[in-house]
């Protein structure tokens, strides 16, 4: 095996790596202050739970990695509650409805 290293300022010579850095500082690391080593790896296990089991994905047609079919749609919302989940003290929600 042998590792080809990219040229410096050239986003487009690993563009799927540049595209999830991007998301992860969009979506996390620009909203939380990271104190240390050990909070900066606690905010990222958080992120790619989130990422990896709830985060709808274009590329999926909008279906979370964990889902294999577009869930069923439901008509009668007026019984249903809706939940939310607070991920990384509130920067980013999930919602479900409760069963």
């Amino acid at each position: 095996m042998e590792a080809l290293k990219s040229a410096p300022q050239a986003p487009r010579m690993n563009a799927h790596c540049e595209r999830v850095i991007g998301s992860i500082r969009r979506e996390a690391l620009d909203h939380v202050l990271i104190m240390n080593e050990a909070h900066a790896r606690q905010v990222l296990a958080a992120y790619q739970r989130h990422y990896n089991e709830h985060r709808p994905h274009r590329a999926r047609n909008q279906l979370t990695p964990s889902a294999h079919e577009q869930p069923t749609a439901l008509h009668d919302l007026e019984g249903r509650r809706l939940l939310r989940t607070r991920v990384l003290g509130g920067v980013i929600n999930e919602y479900r409805y409760a069963a």
